[in-house]
């Protein structure tokens, strides 16, 4: 693929290693802009890019059922999202680099929250304080979808 400055372009590559992209490239030659990422061991990433990493937002769907949508910094899920893990037990809330980490709320794959409730504040993906926070479980819930319907709209 051939660069010229300034000018953003669009095109798919395939890496040594199976990985596949499809999406906006900047001048330098980095994934930049809107994108579908899919790695060699099946984890796949919809969404923004910046400077060759995931940023903004996007919907990672790990190759064990596990996914994540909401925001993404320097490639880490950062900002406000949900997760659900391959049990279908889920965390709505904060993140930083990649990790639980900030105000959220745990629900079970049976649909309850646990006895005492599971929210409040998480650090390294262990809640340290009980604390009510509807606030942030609605924001990373509209975060979430923002996401779905971002990739959805970019058709990547």
């Amino acid at each position: 693929m051939d660069f010229v400055p300034g000018v953003v372009k669009c095109g798919g590559y395939r890496y040594e290693d199976g990985t596949r992209y499809i999406g906006d490239w900047n001048h330098k030659g980095q994934k930049h802009g809107m994108g579908h990422l899919l790695l060699a061991d099946g984890t796949r990433y919809d969404g923004a890019f910046s400077n060759g990493l995931c940023s903004g937002l996007g919907v990672m769907q790990f190759s064990d059922g596990a996914k994540y949508e909401g925001e993404f910094m320097q490639g880490w899920f950062h900002g406000h999202g949900i997760f659900w893990r391959a049990d279908g037990m889920k965390f709505e809330g904060e993140f930083r680099g990649g990790r639980l980490w900030g105000l959220g709320l745990v629900t079970f794959n049976d649909h309850t929250h646990g006895f005492p409730r599971n929210e409040g504040f998480f650090q390294d993906c262990r809640m340290v304080r009980k604390k009510r926070c509807p606030e942030i479980v609605q924001r990373s819930q509209k975060i979430a979808l923002m996401a779905r319907a971002q990739c959805d709209q970019s058709g990547v």
